[in-house]
């Protein structure tokens, strides 16, 4: 009688244990395959490093025109006066 109540509780946890295990796998394949590209579920599980594909994002125009020197760029005339006031 108990030998046959211990059988099935362990084909029954036998059973769960392989269907997690399956689960993980499935969830680990369409991770790497297609989920980890998307920005905001890789925001949603916590990972921090980028994906294969994408290393750095380019840069915008604003933002190379915004981190140039300002040495190179021509100063408006409100800026010349503003600078001329500091100066004197």
């Amino acid at each position: 009688m108990w030998q046959s109540v211990g059988l099935t509780l362990l084909v029954i946890v036998a059973t769960l244990v392989c269907a997690l295990l399956f689960m993980l796998f499935g969830w680990f394949v369409v991770w790497q395959l297609f989920l980890s590209k998307f920005k905001f579920l890789r925001e949603l599980v916590g990972d921090a490093s980028t994906p294969p594909a994408q290393s750095q994002p380019p840069e915008s125009k604003s933002e190379r025109t915004a981190s140039a020197p300002t040495r190179n760029r021509p100063r408006s005339a409100r800026q010349r006066v503003a600078s001329q006031e500091i100066l004197s």
